[in-house]
């Protein structure tokens, strides 16, 4: 049987610059990865790359915006080009500016759209056919609890997060064998998340619903068990969440 367990690998991972991203870009590296760290925020990717070398790994950073589909692109063109290979994509990018519907904050669902769901496109658009060069490789996608259950104030970031799950899944059963392909569904994490909420009234709803947070690790600790399974095994859902939450 052949097997990924402990074989090196070279893992993209967007949104890298903090919460989830960070988590798994630094649990992996810890594990012998090499990661590669895509964000906006190219000081905070560079802070970040210093502290994994330090500790002994492997890791290097791009600026990216998901939102251009050129740019993941030529990211994960260019990941190929140094180090001849890209064996996994992160697909983690994402944003949740809650707020009711009546609210009409337009922009922020249109935000969203871009971030979670032409993000998440871009991303498998940029290494599918690396993967089909290089005989395999793995997607993985950060999705949410809103992709199986609607809050109020969450109605488009649901929407966003179940149109991942549907694009994720598709992509499985579409896809050869030796492309794995996992979605890793989070609860309430400590994350940057909710600070950038601008609706007040989603904002103290979220103070009620957070009360029950689980570290950015556990859901790197769910992505580490998913890229170590052997050869034949898919893992396609992980759903981790605090065990408080109902």
């Amino acid at each position: 049987m052949s097997t990924e367990t402990n074989t090196p690998k070279i893992i993209l991972v967007t949104g890298a610059s903090s919460g989830i991203g960070e988590a798994t870009a630094l649990r992996l590296a810890a594990e012998g990865h090499h990661v590669v760290l895509g964000a906006r925020r190219t000081d905070r990717l560079h802070a970040l790359v210093e502290k994994i070398r330090a500790d002994g790994g492997a890791a290097s950073a791009h600026r990216l915006d998901v939102t251009d589909r050129d740019d993941v692109r030529a990211v994960a063109d260019r990941v190929v080009e140094e180090h001849g290979r890209i064996d996994v994509i992160v697909n983690n990018a994402g944003v949740m500016p809650l707020s009711r519907l009546d609210a009409l904050l337009v922009d922020e669902w249109d935000r969203m759209i871009d971030v979670n769901v032409r993000g998440l496109l871009h991303g498998i658009a940029a290494v599918l056919p690396h993967f089909g060069r290089q005989g395999g490789g793995h997607v993985v996608t950060v999705a949410s609890i809103g992709a199986h259950e609607v809050y109020p104030t969450s109605a488009v970031y649901s929407a966003s997060k179940f149109a991942a799950w549907a694009i994720t899944e598709g992509l499985r059963m579409e896809s050869d064998p030796s492309v794995r392909v996992t979605t890793i569904t989070p609860g309430t994490v400590e994350s940057e998340l909710a600070e950038h909420i601008s609706d007040t009234g989603a904002q103290t709803y979220m103070q009620s619903f957070r009360r029950n947070l689980i570290p950015a690790d556990a859901i790197a600790r769910a992505i580490s068990f998913a890229l170590d399974q052997p050869a034949d095994v898919d893992v396609n859902e992980i759903i981790v969440r605090p065990a408080a939450q109902r």
